[in-house]
């Protein structure tokens, strides 16, 4: 049974690894800042994830803790990011109205 469980975890990292690569494609490509910020939060989720994965393949419940201070600091970063796409979208819409008027 060991083994089944082992085989199921190393699929479920693969698999999350190539969804990786897919939020990291549109975290590139974009093409808005928004779809960018969607995809850096998934990329924090998928690693979230594949942490929690590994604590359970791995037997060890210190990963855990890593994981939940990983999502704290993952959730920070994309409020920080969100703040900054706000003020350069402020700052943008200011600059058109001056030199619309």
């Amino acid at each position: 049974m060991s083994a089944a469980y082992q085989a199921l975890f190393t699929a479920v990292l693969l698999v999350l690894g190539g969804l990786m690569f897919f939020c990291l494609l549109r975290a590139v490509l974009g093409p808005r800042v928004a779809d960018r910020v969607v995809g850096i939060n998934m990329i924090g989720t998928i690693v979230i994830d594949m942490v929690a994965v590994l604590a359970l393949l791995l037997n060890e419940g210190y990963l855990v803790d890593i994981a939940i201070i990983y999502a704290m600091l993952s959730f920070l970063a994309v409020v920080l990011l969100v703040k900054i796409y706000i003020g350069v979208y402020r700052a943008r819409k200011a600059g058109k109205e001056k030199q619309d008027a």
